[in-house]
């Protein structure tokens, strides 16, 4: 396959941000991991999937590298935060993540515009629709986590999580 033109500053943005979505898929299993040993199995099904996105929107990155001629570069994967103090914790972690996601997106969009590389621009497109998305969600789950002041209340948020946010997702 011959290597098409791609700007160097474009390729480093998206490998880091490649890499940045594979550490986000290990953190979502470690809040998954979390929640499951707690016996908030809504919230570990849900963040079980979110994992699974992550890893997926990795794969778009990969699949947009290689179809341009170039090899993924994948790094090692830090340790994800597993010390949380509460669900609450955990929801502002999930939150923390997709801001710091939002941040790592923008700045491979700057990389595409600033290099002209519209391929990789439109790639990016995606993902900054997906963020405003990913954010929403998040800021939910941490209004409703909040909200939820008692034991009874959170285990009620647990059983209908996945399907609040699923509802959320279709609207």
């Amino acid at each position: 396959m011959s290597k098409i033109a791609i700007a160097p500053t474009v390729i480093q943005e998206l490998n880091r941000q490649l890499n940045h979505e594979l550490g986000a898929a290990h953190a979502y299993q470690a809040l998954s991991i979390w929640c499951a040993v707690r016996n908030f199995t809504g919230f570990a099904s849900f963040f079980a999937k979110q994992a699974g996105e992550e890893r997926e929107h990795a794969g778009k990155i990969i699949d947009h590298l290689v179809d341009r001629g170039v090899t993924p570069e994948l790094a090692a994967l830090p340790a994800p935060r597993q010390n949380l103090a509460s669900l609450l914790d955990a929801a502002l972690q999930a939150q923390a993540m997709e801001e710091a996601n939002t941040r790592g997106i923008n700045a491979v969009f700057e990389a595409a515009l600033a290099a002209k590389d519209y391929p990789a621009q439109v790639l990016m497109h995606w993902f900054i629709n997906e963020q405003v998305e990913e954010e929403a969600w998040c800021a939910e789950m941490v209004d409703r986590v909040k909200a939820a002041s008692c034991a009874g209340s959170l285990s009620d948020l647990d059983r209908h999580i996945e399907r609040h946010l699923a509802d959320d997702e279709k609207a």
